[in-house]
């Protein structure tokens, strides 16, 4: 089964925190894990913020963005297309849902994933209306 990651459900994979296990699970179970290349920067992002709010060490910073840049590379990773852009307008004519979060969706199904992961509440609806399998962490 090829799993699709959102930035909100692949930082589980580093930081602990509520749905840490479940993401562990799903990505030990998946054949295939597929990002959009948007995470890289979102979860570096998520993760500075925690360096700069003392919620992190310098030290565990530094783990976490090599673990997850070793990652990465293992990823199928979804560039930002023509396609994949015409398929986030479409998403954010379904619902509420914020700009980078039409890009995960977008590029989840331009992936042909079976599985979508979020822990966003608001992508996930509108992931649903765009026909995913979805599942919240």
């Amino acid at each position: 089964m090829k799993v699709f990651l959102d930035s909100s459900a692949l930082v589980k994979r580093y930081i602990e925190e509520p749905g840490s296990d479940r993401v562990a699970v799903i990505c030990a179970a998946a054949e295939e894990l597929a990002v959009s290349v948007v995470c890289v920067t979102e979860v570096l992002s998520a993760c500075n913020r925690l360096l700069r709010e003392k919620k992190i060490t310098a030290k565990q910073y530094a783990w976490i963005k090599n673990e997850f840049l070793l990652d990465i590379a293992e990823f199928f990773v979804i560039e930002l297309t023509a396609e994949v852009v015409g398929r986030s307008v479409t998403c954010l004519e379904k619902g509420a849902v914020r700009s980078l979060d039409a890009l995960h969706i977008a590029s989840a199904l331009e992936s042909g994933c079976t599985r979508f992961v979020t822990g966003d509440e608001r992508q996930r609806g509108v992931a649903g209306k765009m026909g995913l399998k979805d599942e919240f962490v």
